[in-house]
C-alpha cells in the first residue's frame, strides 16, 4: 500500500478511543479547496513509506492505541487496503475509513468482511455539482451507491462537507444533508489552503522510507 504518512496519535479521528492515522497517496478527486496536495498530486508525492514499519509501529503500540485511522488521497484506491485492514485488525485494533465514496465494490468488500467498525465518507457537493465542486466527471453513480451503502452499514458512521462558499450555498448544504437519510452530517467551514502542508506537520511522526516502493501507483492517481 503506497502510504503517504503517519499520525503516530490522535483524540479526534476515532470516536471515543486514542488512535493512529495512516495516510495514503493518490486521489481521484481535484478540490480546489485540497490542504493535502502532497497526497493528491503524483509530482508531489514523498517516496512511500515501509508498510512493514508503519504495522511494526502500529504492533508495538497496540493495547496503548485502541483504533487506527486510514485517510489519504483517497485510501479506497489502494487494491492492497483489505489486506492492509486485516493486518491491523489482526492486532486487536478498531478500524476506520475516512473516503470519498468513489470505490463502491472497495466498501462493500470492507463492510462485508468486517473490516471496518467505523466510516466518514465526504459528500462534496449536490449530485448535479459535483464535477465541478470535485474536479472529477462520471462519479455520481458511484458516489450514490456508496451512499447508499455507509446509510445501511451497521458501524459508526457520518457523512462530511467542506462548505466553501464560494463552490457552494446553504441550499446545496441542505441538499446534502437530504442525501444522508439521518445519519450523522458535519458541516465544516473551508479552512484557507495556505496552512501548513500535511509533510512538515508530520515531521515528527513520519517513518523511515521505503527505497523501493512495493506497488506500484493505482492509474487512477496518475490523472
Amino acid at each position: 500500500m503506497l502510504i503517504g504518512g503517519l499520525q503516530k496519535f490522535s483524540l479526534i479521528d476515532f470516536p471515543g478511543k486514542p488512535c493512529a492515522i495512516v495516510f495514503t497517496q493518490g486521489c481521484n478527486f481535484r478540490c480546489p479547496y485540497c490542504h493535502n496536495p502532497e497526497l493528491v498530486y503524483r509530482e508531489q508525492f514523498n517516496e512511500p513509506l515501509s508498510e512493514n514499519v508503519v504495522l511494526d509501529f502500529l504492533q508495538k503500540r497496540a493495547g496503548l492505541l485502541e483504533a487506527v485511522t486510514v485517510s489519504g488521497g483517497e485510501a479506497t484506491l489502494q487494491p492492497d487496503l483489505p489486506d492492509f485492514l486485516r493486518m491491523v485488525k489482526g492486532m486487536g485494533y478498531q478500524t476506520k475509513l475516512e473516503t470519498n465514496g468513489t470505490n463502491p465494490a472497495m466498501l462493500r468488500e470492507l463492510i462485508d468482511e468486517n473490516l471496518l467498525d467505523a466510516i466518514a465518507m465526504d459528500i462534496k457537493a449536490p449530485l448535479f455539482k459535483y464535477a465541478s465542486v470535485s474536479g472529477a466527471a462520471n462519479l455520481t453513480g458511484a458516489v450514490t451507491a456508496s451512499l447508499d451503502i455507509v446509510k445501511a452499514a451497521p458501524l459508526i458512521k457520518e457523512f462530511r462537507t467542506t462548505f466553501d462558499k464560494t463552490l457552494l450555498s446553504e441550499e446545496d448544504i441542505a441538499a446534502i444533508r437530504a442525501l444522508c437519510g439521518g445519519v450523522k452530517y458535519t458541516v465544516s467551514p473551508c479552512l484557507p489552503v495556505e496552512k501548513e502542508p500535511l509533510t512538515r506537520r508530520m515531521t515528527m511522526t513520519v517513518l523511515p522510507r521505503v527505497e523501493q516502493p512495493s506497488a506500484k501507483t493505482p492509474e487512477a492517481c496518475l490523472a
